[in-house]
């Protein structure tokens, strides 16, 4: 091939016609397919190069056009967990019903399984990547050099230049908070999980600044461990040893809040009238069989997988111009009977 012409017998290619006019791929593309976000000279040019080459926009072209397989990629990192499956049913309910074929990976956190899959689904021809973590804790960035555009759920990206979606877990704790003091409460203890998690610090931040706001102080200390049920027991049953007085438990996860209301159960004090309990994660099979049932912040997975899908569609659409940066989605409050009793 010499220069910006096919070869004999080969059909002229949209690459070409955008070498040729010196515009992008994308610009080509929306310059051919009378797209009115593309300046008038350029459009020119674009048309100007495709009649010298050859290039014609015919229905197939135009499929090719637009840059479509009909495949997305998402790739995670825990298949098993929780918090994964939701936001893959989201986006997968974006996606549509059989209009866009998804090719799910699942990398198990390894990173030389993650980069195996990265060039099966590039070979697949995958218009873009969804890439979905465990935990809410940044992630390494597959970098800027895909040929598609990718967008980070749950996991944000470490690098600014990518566009991730993870939901807003400082809003959460202070949500917790800020239910807990419109029952009534103001003696409030925080029992959460690992603090290496991401998430703990954030939800731990967002208590603290709702009852700073509140003009209140936190009953204890933060109590840091483990997401366990068992912990849940063990740090209230430290907590009301020192502070008796303790009207409410913000608990960092649904597991901890669990044991929380063993612990209050076994030392005779009723929930919700003495003590109030809230969990983090509103997981469903936790929330509705506890006794009573757990008001919970639901971090809304489901909402996170679609929003994530629209952006890899409006990143495909606007190749020139990607969206960057981290959006944090909101979270919403689940009330049940842990924290306003039946009437």
């Amino acid at each position: 091939m010499n220069g910006n012409h096919s070869a004999p017998g080969y059909p002229a290619t949209l690459s070409e016609v955008a070498r040729l006019a010196g515009v992008s791929l994308s610009t080509a593309s929306k310059a051919m397919n009378g797209r009115g976000d593309v300046a008038g000279a350029t459009r020119q040019r674009v048309l100007d190069a495709a009649e010298q080459i050859g290039f014609t926009p015919n229905q197939l072209a135009r499929s090719l056009l637009a840059g479509r397989t009909g495949t997305v990629g998402l790739l995670t990192s825990d298949l098993e967990g929780r918090f994964v499956i939701p936001i893959l049913m989201g986006a997968e309910d974006a996606f549509g019903a059989g209009q866009v074929n998804v090719f799910l990976c699942d990398a198990r956190g390894d990173h030389i399984r993650e980069q195996h899959h990265i060039k099966a689904l590039l070979n697949r021809r995958v218009d873009g990547i969804i890439v979905v973590g465990r935990q809410t804790d940044p992630r390494p960035t597959l970098g800027h050099h895909l040929p598609v555009p990718v967008v980070y759920a749950y996991a944000p990206s470490e690098d600014p230049g990518d566009l991730s979606l993870t939901p807003d877990n400082e809003a959460g704790g202070r949500l917790a908070v800020e239910h807990l003091l419109a029952c009534g409460r103001s003696r409030i203890a925080h029992i959460t999980g690992d603090p290496a998690y991401a998430a703990a610090q954030d939800r731990a931040r967002g208590v603290r600044s709702a009852l700073a706001e509140a003009g209140l102080e936190l009953q204890g200390e933060m109590m840091f461990s483990e997401w366990s049920e068992r912990w849940g027991r063990d740090a209230a049953a430290m907590l009301l040893e020192r502070h008796p007085d303790v009207d409410a438990f913000a608990c960092g996860s649904d597991q901890i809040a669990r044991g929380v209301l063993e612990t209050l159960r076994d030392l005779g004090r009723r929930v919700p009238e003495d003590v109030a309990v809230i969990g983090y994660d509103n997981w469903e099979v936790l929330t509705t069989n506890s006794r009573p049932e757990l008001t919970s912040i639901d971090a809304n997975l489901q909402d996170l997988g679609r929003e994530s899908a629209r952006s890899l569609f409006r990143a495909m659409d606007d190749a020139d111009r990607p969206a960057r940066g981290v959006t944090h989605l909101p979270v919403r409050l689940v009330i049940r009977g842990s924290t306003i009793p039946h009437r």
